[in-house]
């Protein structure tokens, strides 16, 4: 991840507007350690600060067309940018930067390209011909962004909140899967899926179509020119990633590069569970795993500092990137700068623990849309902003847009979880990779109940953060929460503390606005609330808020599925990816 600020018609061109953007920008340098520039035309400024994964050596920024007429800050991947290029014989690019194709097909396409992007991306774009600009953000926002307004008129762009927060007059989250174009003054989305309607699909489920969309979504993800590893929780989402990685790793030139044995990594309190199933399928699939241990004081040492990177008051998100904040420190250490992760699958599939209870196919599918919109605000806030505060990249395959279009489009009736039927969370993934003749995983790994990520690190971890807010927050205070904060007023003294720690670092009413609030059991909707009664009375985010639902314990056994009620076997006979041709 790279980080980008521009400022766009701020009506000052002097020395001194200049060194203010520089010195904005260096607030996000540790998002892109590795290069700074920034480019001036009038009263319009380009900053970035690079982190170098794909062309290290001249891929630096702003990018360029022929003529350096139109000018490009960017952070992302572009994953189709060999097709992108040959698809422009007419061009000339100046780097190997998987971003180069960004301007050159705004030359050929204008503002309409946005949706021949696959990756994930947020870039500003000047054309200096009339000084109009385009900023875009990809499909789901996995990639972080905003926009502020000036005084002056101006129009600001930011990695993150630090990078404008003091300098406009107001700002919010930039849209995904929006553009916004100087020429029409506004925001128009460039990314519609049959999906967002919340229409119900009817596509009947073939588990190998599914495979083989999420295999694909995870090789074309091996595109890198610098050391990379994989975030292994043990889980049953990390660890398909990490089996698919280690499986197709040999045919890519980053093996070539780096070595076809993998590098998976896993972080959590001695004896979570996390760190047992992680290592189990480390040992299966053969890579070099490296397990990371904090302690609870660790964690609570930090919140002031993930608080302030992770931009958010958020309680389930604090509680997930304080150790993905931690674990990210020690693989940036280790010379690593880009790392798949899991993240997406419990919103595409319905896998939080409190999808067991919806009513219907109809109720299950609007839920899992509703989660999949608002992912920006919360995990790939989290994975963005955990990784990015050490100069390290997250890719999350299962938000591939591809594989989306996919799963999304298959009948739900096939995610309902119908425990008399052998049918638990995420069961049409399951299915898909349960491979007689070529297992991905060991079967007890394949059908472990959900660990949410802030649970699976150990459970101690959420008692200790409560228990510490408990000793900076009274009751007299939590009596006073209301008045002092009216909006998304904090119900427990956990969020109150977290309150306190971001108003601290963002005292302005925009940034207390773009954190989302409400109701939520067990990380779902305020919606899904109404599906039990009970759950009123017991709002967590915890995955062990799902009471009647949630098995694990540190004392128990992983959950298992018996033989009796395993599905039916899927076997791929087709040959394994064995050639990429992405870098």
């Amino acid at each position: 991840m790279c980080g980008i600020l521009a400022v766009l018609g701020c009506s000052d061109d002097s020395q001194a507007k200049r060194v203010r953007v520089l010195e904005l920008s260096r607030r996000l340098k540790h998002r892109g350690p590795d290069w700074s520039g920034i480019y001036q035309h009038g009263d319009c400024y380009l900053a970035h600060q690079r982190l170098a994964i794909i062309d290290p050596a001249s891929g630096d920024q702003p990018l360029y067309n022929e003529d350096q007429a139109i000018v490009v800050t960017v952070n992302g991947e572009i994953y189709n940018h060999e097709e992108l290029r040959k698809s422009l014989p007419n061009h000339k690019f100046r780097t190997g930067s998987d971003c180069d194709v960004i301007a050159h097909l705004y030359e050929e396409y204008g503002e309409d390209f946005v949706d021949m992007l696959d990756g994930m991306f947020s870039f500003v774009l000047l054309d200096t011909h009339d000084n109009s600009f385009v900023v875009a953000r990809d499909a789901i926002g996995i990639t972080s962004l905003y926009v502020g307004w000036g005084l002056d008129g101006s129009v600001w762009i930011s990695s993150e909140l630090k990078g404008l927060n003091d300098d406009c007059e107001h700002f919010d989250s930039f849209p995904p899967g929006h553009l916004y174009s100087s020429k029409e003054g506004g925001f128009k989305r460039w990314y519609n899926p049959p999906w967002f309607s919340e229409a119900i699909p009817s596509t009947p489920y073939d588990p190998l179509v599914l495979r083989r969309a999420f295999e694909n979504a995870v090789i074309k993800r091996l595109m890198t020119d610098v050391p990379f590893g994989v975030l292994l929780s043990g889980g049953l989402d990390s660890s398909l990633v990490a089996a698919i990685t280690a499986r197709h790793l040999s045919g890519t030139k980053a093996a070539k590069h780096w070595g076809a044995q993998l590098h998976s990594f896993c972080v959590g309190l001695d004896g979570s569970p996390d760190l047992k199933a992680a290592k189990e399928v480390a040992d299966y699939l053969g890579t070099v795993h490296h397990e990371f241990h904090f302690t609870v004081q660790d964690g609570i040492d930090a919140i002031e500092d993930v608080i302030y990177h992770i931009e958010t008051y958020d309680v389930t998100t604090i509680r997930a990137s304080t150790p993905m904040f931690l674990m990210s420190r020690k693989i940036k250490s280790l010379g690593v700068k880009m790392v798949l992760s899991g993240e997406g699958s419990d919103e595409v599939f319905g896998g939080y623990l409190y999808f067991h209870k919806a009513p219907n196919k109809e109720e299950f599918h609007r839920e899992t849309c509703r989660k999949i919109k608002a992912l920006h605000q919360y995990d790939c806030l989290r994975a963005n902003k955990s990784t990015s505060a050490w100069g390290l990249e997250a890719r999350v395959p299962f938000l591939d847009k591809e594989f989306i279009r996919v799963a999304m489009d298959i009948d739900p009736e096939w995610k309902m979880i119908k425990p008399d039927q052998g049918r638990i969370e995420k069961w049409i993934l399951r299915r898909a990779f349960d491979d007689e003749e070529h297992p991905y995983l060991p079967k007890h790994i394949l059908y472990r109940q959900k660990e949410q990520f802030s649970d699976g690190v150990g459970y101690s971890w959420i008692d200790g953060l409560k228990a510490h807010a408990a000793q900076h927050v009274t009751d007299k205070m939590m009596l006073n929460a209301s008045h002092i904060f009216p909006h998304n007023t904090p119900t427990s003294k956990e969020a109150y503390y977290y309150r306190m720690i971001f108003e601290r670092f963002f005292p302005q009413n925009s940034a207390r606005l773009t954190v989302p609030g409400g109701a939520s059991i067990a990380c779902s909707t305020a919606k899904a609330i109404e599906w039990d009664s009970s759950w009123s009375n017991n709002l967590d985010p915890s995955g062990r808020a799902a009471l009647g639902v949630h098995l694990s314990a540190y004392d128990q056994k992983l959950a298992t599925v018996g033989a009796a009620n395993l599905p039916t076997k899927v076997i791929d006979n087709m040959p394994r990816i064995m050639e990429v041709t992405a870098p």
